[in-house]
């Protein structure tokens, strides 16, 4: 229920600021499990010989980048990174375990 005199999703309304830091979190859950695909990705590519030096360098200095980014992120918004493994309940976790 929304305060006397304060419309639903307003600054100060405690439902739309939980509702904004979950989606927050959801946000960031998705980009954090491309981020972990790209990585083993790269791993696999890396392993088959099919990256050049230059190439490995400059994804691994990506990847590093995307990581710190990563963190960054959590910290401004008050998100733990455990916070971003989702329970799929029968299915196990959103993001693969390292």
């Amino acid at each position: 229920m929304t305060a006397p005199g304060r419309a639903p999703g307003s600054r100060g309304d405690p439902d739309s600021e939980q509702m904004g830091r979950d989606l927050v979190a959801l946000v960031l859950a998705v980009v954090e499990l491309l981020r972990q695909l790209m990585e083993r990705q790269a791993i696999r590519r890396g392993e088959q010989g099919d990256l050049r030096d230059e190439q490995v360098e400059e994804i691994g200095a990506t990847l590093m980048l995307l990581d710190q980014r990563m963190k960054e992120l959590c910290d401004q918004h008050g998100v733990r990174p455990e916070d971003l493994d989702l329970d799929l309940g029968p299915l196990g976790t959103l993001l693969p375990r390292d």
